[in-house]
């Protein structure tokens, strides 16, 4: 229930801001805006202030701004109030309320992810070396957990923090496996590959790994196994060398910068290799989340702190940028893909095919959107 409302919360928040942009930017460009609303289906709440009907409705996966003239009709082309109506206006300014969506969302990203470095934010210590003075709590994290692996079946988290890693048979270190520590002193690290050495070097005998989780340490025995890594014994877990990284105003600026760009970059390339896995046909939709995936995923980042809420609600507001960006009708960018070809062509498109494109277009995403649900809950169950 928790996770559920926090992911609510979040949704509707990168909604908010999405739909803000359109609003913001249809307004300064003299357009009527006649609704601006979080959620879809029944209405729960609303009120209406000056020409705009302000509410709140019951399906909290989605929400809109309703621009009048964005769906070209008889009324908003040569009604009497057509010259604020949205088709009737320049081009470079139905550009501009089209794609603010998108900006405002990468605009706030990048806002997140300078706030978390100007407070202070648990970060890879790779990519960051010119900041190595300024980091703190230097720790190796579990980023990540094989399903079906030896450390899910014994219990070790993604998250958990790696104190030591130990023969069963002695807690001293003295006899048997050498033996891996850390601890908060300075003067104490783990490095990932003395890790990955004990653990190979066990060839298959159970280890004891001692493990921090908030603010407990406890030991948990897991026996390595052939095949997950070529060539040596492992557990199924990923690590990284992280450390909590507070940085000053101007470079927490720089930073969250830099750092939004290569989400963005990262983001684009994923789902460039996904769409172009679909013209394969070797497209697995186990690697796309729909909104059930994602509900799970800012669970599990809530639990961790929220620092690492705040660093994933900022990923999804860039997938959320970059996914409206994808020529596809219905989305931001089909429509806006639409005004680049009507200037292209000096012409207006016929009004009852674009909206008829843009109909097809939004059934196609909900069928995508429910096949992802499908796929999500399946996973869930098993």
């Amino acid at each position: 229930m928790l996770t559920t409302i926090i992911f609510i919360i979040v949704l509707a928040v990168l909604i908010f801001v999405h739909e803000f942009g359109h609003f913001v930017v249809a307004r300064a460009c003299g357009i009527r805006v006649d609704a601006f609303k979080i959620g879809f289906g029944p209405k729960i709440f609303s009120w209406k202030s000056g020409e705009t009907e302000y509410g709140l409705n019951l399906i909290p996966f989605g929400g809109y701004v309703k621009i009048f003239g964005e769906d070209p009709n008889e009324e908003n082309t040569k009604g009497p109030d057509s010259s604020r109506s949205f088709v009737n206006k320049a081009r470079w300014q139905q550009s501009l309320v089209l794609l603010a969506g998108i900006a405002f969302n990468l605009i706030f990203a990048g806002l997140i992810y300078i706030s978390v470095f100007t407070s202070g934010v648990t970060a890879t210590t790779d990519g960051f070396e010119r900041y190595t003075s300024d980091f703190t709590n230097n720790r190796v994290m579990v980023t990540a957990v094989t399903v079906g692996s030896p450390a899910e079946k014994a219990g070790i988290l993604m998250g958990d923090v790696i104190v030591a890693v130990m023969n069963p048979a002695t807690s001293t270190g003295k006899t048997g496996l050498p033996v891996a520590t850390f601890a908060d002193s300075k003067d104490q690290t783990t490095t990932i590959s003395s890790i990955q050495s004990i653990i190979n070097a066990s060839h298959g005998s159970s280890v004891n790994v001692l493990v921090k989780r908030k603010d407990s340490v406890r030991t948990i025995q897991v026996a390595p196994v052939s095949g997950l890594v070529s060539g040596v014994y492992a557990i199924g877990i990923s690590m990284d060398s992280v450390g909590d990284l507070k940085l000053p105003f101007f470079s927490a600026i720089y930073e969250g910068i830099r750092y939004a760009g290569i989400m963005v970059s990262q983001t684009i390339s994923g789902l460039w290799q996904f769409f172009g896995n679909i013209f394969h046909g070797t497209a697995n939709f186990a690697d796309v989340a729909g909104p059930v995936g994602i509900a799970g995923i800012v669970g599990s980042a809530a639990e961790l702190g929220f620092t690492y809420l705040l660093m994933i609600t900022a990923l999804i507001s860039i997938n959320l940028a970059v996914v409206n960006l994808i020529p596809f009708p219905a989305l931001d960018g089909g429509r806006f893909l639409f005004v680049l070809i009507e200037g292209a062509i000096q012409k207006r498109i016929s009004p009852k095919f674009t909206n008829f494109v843009n109909s097809v277009g939004f059934f196609l995403l909900i069928a995508l959107m429910l096949i992802i649900t499908y796929k999500d809950i399946a996973k869930l169950i098993k």
